[in-house]
């Protein structure tokens, strides 16, 4: 049989075995070592030795299976997609091995870099921190949708006490604010009372008769209490405050994006300053030379 047909063979016996390819052969027909081969395509041989670590020790045989078969389909593809390449065009291997080396050389770097992040980097930013980058980077935080601040709740139309749900989503008293949230977390089908954090308002109001609403804009700024229903819910909405689209974001609902910006930041300098550090001491120690 020529080599053109050796991926054949194996891959077919491969399928045949793979639910055993653990197990040691007692006849292997083809053998490199002490590895039996089960898969060959020209020269290039994957051996039952290459895929012994594929699948943990508690996997079904028929998983191990799928693993391993789709595995081994995958390298043959792979071998005779380069196979065909050397065939079908002109391959320059000194550029092949250099860009090879370039990219062993940037994963040695990074993995070395992330590994100097995660020991060195400082997380902590403090709010003086964010308010001081919010404040001289104004005309980066435009926002993009519109923001409010306020309650939302979805509750059937059959639910009970529902004069008594109107009247504390309105009510700004604390023991209201109680009842209505013990009351939410018993019926409601949806909600959102935290009125003191600032919420994409489409984000509310999806999936609710208030999507459907034209002009957002003019609804915010023209109400503060609205109520809708279709065939089975009824709808509560209460505006607080609202932002619109292309006004300045609040700072409380961009700090965890200055925070990560910070944080970024901090990870560019401190590589940069690892490598100038590694730099200047293998100059102080003489660890290369430059040759002109």
């Amino acid at each position: 049989m020529t080599n053109k047909y050796h991926y054949i063979l194996f891959f077919a016996c491969f399928f045949v075995l793979s639910c055993e390819y653990l197990s040691p052969a007692s006849d292997s027909p083809q053998q490199t070592g002490t590895s039996e081969i089960v898969g060959q395509v020209g020269t290039s041989i994957l051996t039952k030795s290459d895929i012994a670590n594929l699948v943990g020790p508690n996997t079904s045989k028929t998983d191990s299976a799928s693993i391993t078969n789709r595995y081994v389909e995958n390298w043959l593809k792979k071998e005779l997609l380069v196979r065909k390449a050397n065939e079908n065009m002109r391959i320059d291997m000194a550029d092949i091995e250099k860009k090879v080396a370039d990219y062993r050389y940037a994963l040695i770097s990074y993995e070395y870099q992330k590994l100097m992040v995660e020991q060195r980097l400082d997380t902590v930013v403090s709010n003086q921190e964010i308010e001081s980058y919010y404040n001289q980077n104004k005309d980066n935080f435009s926002l993009r949708q519109n923001i409010f601040r306020g309650r939302f709740i979805k509750v059937s139309q059959q639910a009970q006490k529902l004069n008594n749900v109107k009247r504390w989503i309105k009510s700004s008293r604390p023991n209201d604010l109680e009842s209505l949230r013990s009351y939410a977390f018993q019926f409601a089908d949806n909600y959102s009372l935290e009125d003191s954090t600032w919420i994409k308002f489409d984000d509310i109001i999806k999936n609710s008769p208030f999507s459907t609403i034209s002009n957002k804009i003019q609804f915010l700024r023209t109400n503060q209490y609205v109520e809708e229903k279709d065939s089975l819910y009824l709808y509560l909405l209460k505006i607080n405050e609202y932002k619109i689209s292309e006004e300045l974001s609040p700072l409380e609902f961009v700090t965890d994006d200055i925070r990560n910006i910070i944080i970024n930041k901090r990870k560019i300098e401190l590589v940069k300053r690892l490598e100038n550090e590694i730099y200047e001491q293998a100059k102080e120690n003489e660890d290369y030379q430059i040759f002109r």
